[in-house]
């Protein structure tokens, strides 16, 4: 076997190991998140305001976090650690959540857990991208995605069966398994990626001044437009039960309906980044990423309607799902194309931060004009921030068709 047949099977095995390490991870945390509603207000007695609280301050430290954690992944000799410890520390402070008896305990777990999942992105990222071969950057990443939505689908059911078998407090316990899981996952990525690591050491350093002669900062252009029209999947959520409870059904069964729904969006999500990174790396990430963002403009628009069959619903939910399928996987791809490896990891947290405040922006505001004016103006805003998005990626060219990783 030839040296160039022994790097393609290593580096398949490293990049299948951090999909793993995303599946277990978001699996994990998806337990805590469908638990912790009832948690907070059935154990704790703690109001609808403070879960509000807790996960907006949750979020916003994730994207500091991703800022911060940027410039330290520069360094290869460092993500391994990183990441481990990233994940390590996501799945204890998560599972210990379980272990809280006062609303601020659970809130302090829970922004201890989304510190750590933000430390850990970028040095994730930045190490797929060794990983994966030049010209595979959207497989790679769209691999990475399909483990993270197919978590999302695993989590909550895993939640449903644990509560009725066990009740809501030890079901949090259980969250630490497949934490942990993800934990040796990255272990074994981050082996392989130590031994394709150039032995420079890198500064930790944000390196502003170069990312901006990369170019990068004018593919962000777009990038921000998409975020600040990328809502909580909450409030579609919420969204399809008001709906289907206008149509006769039951409170309970509206609710019930509309979880299962949502769980075909993640699945579209998972089959369509594995599918849409494939694509990229054929056609580049420009026209991938300006569909996802057209695909948002309609499953917005089909919430905004006041239709109330659950078909229609499925559709807009699988639209939103393939939309985030083909987006997210082609951002992650965009940053892996244009920096060279000592810039990904402040490539990825700048990408990470835009994200981060873009989606508590889009989901502050919408939320506001679903609650004062109606839903259809809520989603009628975020769909005018995808159509700015999807024409300045593809009409106005702000993204590249293809770029390659400088030296």
């Amino acid at each position: 076997m030839d040296s160039e047949k022994m790097k393609k099977e290593r580096l398949s095995k490293g990049i299948a190991s951090v999909g793993l390490a995303s599946f277990f991870s978001d699996a994990g945390h998806e337990i805590i998140t469908s638990v912790l509603p009832a948690f907070l207000i059935s154990t704790l007695h703690a109001s609808a305001g403070a879960l509000g609280v807790i996960e907006g301050i949750a979020d916003a430290l994730t994207g500091a976090m991703k800022m911060i954690g940027g410039p330290l992944a520069n360094d290869p000799k460092v993500r391994g650690k990183l990441a481990s410890g990233g994940y390590i520390g996501t799945a204890l402070a998560t599972g210990a959540i379980g272990l809280a008896m006062t609303t601020w305990q659970a809130g302090a777990l829970r922004a201890m857990a989304w510190l750590s999942r933000g430390l850990r992105s970028p040095a994730r990222d930045a190490m797929l991208a060794s990983l994966a071969q030049e010209g595979a950057y959207g497989k790679a990443y769209g691999t990475e995605r399909m483990g993270d939505n197919l978590g999302a689908v695993v989590g909550p059911l895993l939640a449903s069966i644990l509560v009725s078998w066990v009740g809501i407090r030890s079901a949090m316990f259980f969250s630490v398994l497949p934490g942990l899981l993800a934990a040796v996952a990255i272990t074994v990525a981050a082996r392989e990626a130590k031994s394709l690591a150039s032995p420079i050491r890198r500064r930790a350093r944000l390196e502003l001044a170069a990312l901006k002669q990369t170019g990068l900062l004018k593919p962000l252009i777009p990038i921000a437009f998409f975020e600040f029209g990328n809502i909580a999947t909450t409030l579609l959520i919420l969204r399809a039960t008001e709906l289907l409870q206008a149509g006769g059904r039951s409170e309970t069964d509206a609710a019930s309906l509309a979880i299962l729904i949502y769980a075909a969006h993640n699945v579209f999500a998972a089959v369509i980044a594995i599918l849409g990174g494939m694509w990229i790396d054929k056609a580049g990430p420009r026209i991938v990423f300006g569909s996802g963002a057209f695909l948002y403009v309609l499953a917005y628009l089909g919430f905004a309607a006041s239709f109330t069959s659950w078909m229609w619903l499925l559709l807009s939910f699988i639209l939103a799902g393939s939309a985030i399928g083909l987006s997210e996987t082609a951002e992650s791809t965009l940053i892996a194309h244009i920096l060279p490896d000592h810039l990904r990891g402040s490539g990825f947290g700048i990408l990470g931060g835009v994200q981060s405040l873009g989606d508590f922006v889009s989901t502050a505001i919408v939320g506001l004009l679903y609650s004062v004016v109606s839903p259809a103006a809520g989603f009628a805003y975020a769909a005018g921030w995808m159509v700015l998005s999807c024409g300045s990626s593809i009409w106005h060219g702000l993204l590249p068709d293809r770029a390659g990783p400088k030296a």
